[in-house]
């Protein structure tokens, strides 16, 4: 029933990449960037860019003019512009014709005397380019229909043989993307799922049926569309890498379980002794990991940015689910495999025969009772009562007898290394160059940026919206053209400024008339594919600034001082009384966006680590055990920076949400560790010997769990997005060192904090005692 309702929840999943995702609907800022701009003024462009012997044709002019008839037809297209439309307006100026000359030196003759007009759409004599404009809020189903409505328009435009057309812009490169992302996201998933098969089969081979956790997690992730798509959870560009991390967290609750029941049998239990025996021990040390890794997770809800909140929901979400398979469907098909494994012909055959041997020589030390006898008809897995250690339990009772021999040395080394970190990650970049998170090698970012080379005014851009009493009012257009000439000339960022008083000038001789009722009947005269840029009914104006590769080339903090400086100009030049300025667009979304990502992932981390301790000291009502799992995260976090820096690597929107993975990701590991010491301990063993016991035992589903979850990352370093392959890297980096902190500093950390806190009172116990003591010796009675 479950896997039918998630099948139906999943179709329920929408995909979203608009600014919602990157600022909150209730914020200033979307409603500026949302309201005033993008659905008033924003358009976006599709180029088509031709290139040939000479483009400047009868044959090119007219496909040309049959593909602009075509594509004005196609829905959400408001305006083309083309070299064959400039040409049949001078045609018709001249000798009252609208259409295309009848020969080539009609047309040569035309470019000639108006190069004016062709100065952004004729680069040279090979190169011409055709734009079309679309409504700036389409959605990506939208665009993309509008794409292959104008591929269909391009193939029936009959242009010459050997001309190269590319269809490029802003709204193909971004389908572009997501495509290209989804066909690697397939491919690197896969990879890592081979990747897991092959690590569980050599690192999770002490137990039968070591695949099973794959299986297992995969169908919590099911679970975890199937509530997303009910719950109204969206997918976007961030979300999309929490399946990974979900499969490493959930994957390592199956093993756990696996490793338990399978431990629990080899001791010589029934299979249903081995569940009751796994549900009652290990269940709820694992509930306690997931509740504490949920805890690091609510963190990323105090994010300002929307998908960052969601990535968040579906990772809780998602452990959730994960947590359930592994309890339900994990453990009761494996205790039905065990079940089957004994009933079966062969295990019968093998028990009697073993048995057999058993009575024929007393040397070896078979236990005959029944639970032996009948663990006895696996074959494969010894029925000994004490079992030969493996290599990795070798290993890793070793490094814990180093660890715990040196463990000051240790404690103090991980202490300074800690805070070097916790310094140096404040220092490190962040990246804000978008098109860098993309491969450089793709075909339609070459294009794109061939596009932008060739093409004035197709950068980054900063949007100046006035809201005013009369947009015909000449003061206020005396302003506008003041202000635009004062911000290219004083700004060097600023490469161009245009708004509607470039359009009232070029229709009365480059000035700007005297009286509003002039000015009204030149805007009566432009047609309204030119000034809907530029001017909304009778209060909106709109003035943009064109600021190059300025988000490459200033950063997150020189985007901000560059929109600070134009907003002192503007109180510096004073527009006419009435008049409010805005300055949005989507680089100042972006900035915005990128800066809540990146500065507030210290009070994400911060918060994470308050939330959890909180979590443990509810659970435990013990300050050691809720310290305990919390001091070796810390710890991860201050390596992780060290390395990120090291490695040269900026924080980007994926990367930026490490310091709440890790917490949620490691604290697990020292949460399990830390349940199998106290169970041992309370078993009678010392600290010494528990903390010996925990390693070589929990420590192997650890190392298969923590080596599943690195092999499954490793896939995505491998991923031709940089922003992608980072994030690989930083996660398997963080996820080593998370095994390396619960195996070499938890041990001596928490043998340490347990034998003090069992020498000598807490700060708490004392009070008590005092005020004890205090009322007995004063007592009335």
């Amino acid at each position: 029933m479950l896997i039918l309702l998630s099948l139906q929840g999943a179709q329920y999943i929408e995909m979203a990449s608009g600014t919602e995702t990157q600022v909150s609907k209730d914020s200033q800022l979307y409603k500026d960037y949302d309201h005033l701009f993008l659905k008033t003024f924003s358009t976006d462009s599709i180029i088509l860019m031709v290139e040939g012997n000479d483009v400047g044709t009868r044959a090119i002019m007219k496909a040309a003019d049959l593909l602009e008839q075509q594509v004005l037809i196609v829905p959400g297209v408001t305006t083309v512009s083309s070299p064959a439309s400039i040409i049949k307006q001078i045609n018709y100026a001249e000798s009252g014709r609208l259409k295309i000359p009848d020969s080539d030196r009609e047309i040569r003759e035309m470019m000639e005397r108006y190069p004016e007009y062709f100065k952004n759409l004729v680069i040279d004599k090979t190169h011409a380019l055709i734009i079309i404009q679309i409504e700036g809020d389409s959605t990506n189903q939208q665009q993309e229909d509008m794409i292959n409505n104008i591929e269909l328009a391009l193939e029936g435009a009959e242009f010459p043989p050997g001309y190269k057309l590319t269809l490029t812009g802003k709204p193909s490169l971004m389908l572009d993307i997501q495509s290209e992302m989804g066909t690697s996201m397939g491919t690197l998933l896969g990879i890592a799922g081979i990747l897991m098969v092959v690590v569980l089969l050599l690192v999770f081979r002490n137990v039968r049926w070591g695949l099973l956790p794959l299986p297992v997690v995969l169908l919590g992730v099911l679970f975890t569309f199937g509530v997303m798509g009910y719950l109204g959870v969206p997918m976007t560009m961030v979300s999309m890498a929490a399946f990974p991390v979900l499969i490493g967290i959930g994957i390592d609750y199956s093993i756990q379980f696996h490793n338990r029941m399978e431990e629990e049998i080899r001791a010589g239990k029934t299979s249903s002794q081995a569940l009751v025996s796994t549900v009652k021990n290990t269940a709820p040390a694992v509930l306690i990991a997931l509740v504490m890794t949920a805890l690091g997770f609510i963190s990323l809800f105090t994010s300002v940015v929307p998908m960052i909140q969601d990535f968040g929901k579906l990772l809780l979400i998602g452990v959730i689910m994960c947590y359930i398979s592994s309890l339900f469907f994990g453990l009761i098909t494996l205790y039905s495999f065990d079940w089957i494994s004994r009933k079966n012909p062969y295990g019968l055959f093998m028990k009697k025969l073993k048995k057999s041997k058993a009575d024929d020589s007393e040397d070896h030390g078979l236990e005959s009772d029944s639970k032996n006898s009948e663990y006895s008809g696996y074959g494969s897995i010894s029925v000994t009562g004490e079992r030969e250690p493996g290599i990795i339990e070798k290993i890793l009772r070793k490094i814990t007898g180093l660890t715990l021999k040196y463990s000051t040395l240790v404690l103090i080394f991980a202490l300074f290394t800690c805070c070097a970190g916790l310094y140096v990650d404040q220092s490190i970049p962040i990246q804000t160059d978008t098109n860098s998170f993309i491969p450089q090698d793709m075909p339609s970012l070459i294009n794109y940026k061939n596009m932008q080379n060739i093409l004035s005014g197709s950068g980054d851009h900063l949007n100046v919206i006035l809201r005013v009493k009369d947009t015909s009012d000449p003061e206020l257009l005396r302003w506008i053209d003041e202000f635009c000439r004062h911000e290219v000339e004083n700004r060097g960022h600023v490469h161009s400024a245009s708004s509607i008083v470039d359009l009232v000038k070029e229709r009365n001789s480059g000035i700007i008339p005297e009286t509003s009722e002039e000015i009204q009947a030149i805007y009566d005269e432009i047609p309204a594919s030119q000034k809907q840029q530029y001017i909304e009914g009778g209060q909106l104006l709109h003035i943009d600034l064109d600021i190059g590769n300025a988000m490459a080339d200033l950063e997150v903090a020189g985007i901000k001082e560059l929109r600070d400086i134009i907003l002192q100009d503007i109180q510096w030049l004073q527009p006419p009384p009435g008049v409010s300025v805005t300055v949005t667009g989507n680089s100042v979304v972006i900035i915005d966006m990128l800066a809540g990502l990146t500065t507030g992932r210290s009070q994400m981390t911060l918060l994470g680590v308050f939330l959890v301790f909180v979590g443990l000291l509810v659970v435990y009502r013990n300050i050691v055990k809720a310290l305990s799992p919390i001091i070796p995260m810390l710890v991860v976090i201050g390596w992780s920076g060290l390395v990120m820096e090291g490695l040269g690597i900026a924080y980007n929107p994926m990367t930026a949400v490490m310091g709440a993975l890790i917490l949620g990701v490691g604290s697990e590991y020292a949460i399990l560790m830390m349940e199998r010491y106290f169970e041992e301990k309370n078993a009678g063993m010392s600290p010494v010997e528990a903390i010996f016991q925990a390693s070589s035992t929990t420590g192997t589903a650890l190392i298969a769990s923590g080596a599943t979850t690195v092999f499954g990352f490793a896939a995505l370093i491998f991923s031709p997005f940089p922003m992608i392959s980072n994030f690989g890297l930083v996660t398997v980096i963080d996820v080593l060192l998370a095994l390396v902190v619960t195996f070499v500093i938890f041990p001596p950390l928490i043998v340490l904090m347990d034998s003090q806190g069992g020498k000598k009172p807490g700060i708490l116990e004392k009070i008590g005692v005092f005020m004890k003591n205090l009322r007995a010796k004063y007592s009335v009675t």
